[in-house]
């Protein structure tokens, strides 16, 4: 016998991220055997679901200004115009209305923008209910090169792994 998973369906209305509940962390191989891991503030994010209770519509917002890798030179790093340039690009977003139900939760195809560039990223999400708000966990994999983030592959792995950890309140 194959067992199923069931994704929930989510109350209609708009949510709306608690920043101070929320995180992002990322993971990517550094010299090509290594891995570092980090975290970006989550700022803002919205999810707008339909009268029957799937997602339409999904806005996030990250501080990669704020990045924490746990190595503060590599974060200054990180910061310069040939990597994130991260004066002038602040902020990651990502911007989703094309929802699909899957046996794995819900994925969404957007776009998402970071240095001044786009690409198109999916990001699978499973919604859980508790109480008054959604936890929602979020994962994908950002390909830098598509963003023109460039460095030596060995320097810093192509794929990057994001999971995004949200909780969210009705508006």
């Amino acid at each position: 016998m194959t067992a199923t998973r069931t994704v929930p369906l989510v109350d209609t209305g708009t949510w709306v991220v608690d920043p101070a509940r929320s995180t992002a962390t990322f993971t990517v191989s550094n010299f090509g055997v290594r891995a570092v891991r980090g975290s970006v503030p989550v700022l803002a994010g919205t999810v707008d679901v339909a009268e029957d209770g799937r997602p339409r519509r999904l806005r996030a917002e990250l501080d990669l200004s704020a990045i924490d890798t746990g190595n503060r030179r590599r974060d200054a790093d990180l910061r310069k115009t040939d990597l994130l340039d991260l004066d002038a690009y602040p902020v990651l977003t990502y911007d989703a209305d094309d929802f699909e139900l899957g046996p794995q939760g819900w994925s969404a195809r957007g776009s998402l923008r970071v240095r001044g560039v786009s690409c198109q990223s999916a990001v699978l999400g499973v919604p859980a209910a508790t109480g008054e708000s959604l936890h929602l966990v979020g994962t994908t994999v950002i390909d830098r090169i598509a963003l023109g983030v460039r460095a030596p592959r060995l320097l810093i792995g192509r794929y990057v792994s994001v999971v995004v950890d949200a909780w969210l309140d009705p508006a």
